[in-house]
């Protein structure tokens, strides 16, 4: 399955909202610098879905706000 993200990186709380079918808003504390907000990304939505986090990956907008993640739901 794919999900679309868009990324606020550096807020001041996490937060996962859903904005519509598969698309999400994800807030996160960490900074956009050395792939932290991107891990953390994945985490929460990991979390969201009750699965582990290598279940999930970034397929496009490594460096970019707005995301396309793959999940496996086996």
């Amino acid at each position: 399955m794919y999900i679309k993200v868009s990324v606020v990186a550096g807020a001041r709380r996490e937060e996962v909202k859903e904005v519509g079918l598969n698309r999400y808003e994800v807030f996160v504390k960490e900074k956009a610098e050395n792939n932290q907000a991107n891990r953390r990304i994945i985490v929460l939505m990991a979390e969201k879905y009750g699965l582990s986090a290598s279940k999930i990956r970034i397929i496009s907008g490594h460096h970019k706000p707005g995301k396309m993640l793959s999940v496996e739901n086996d």
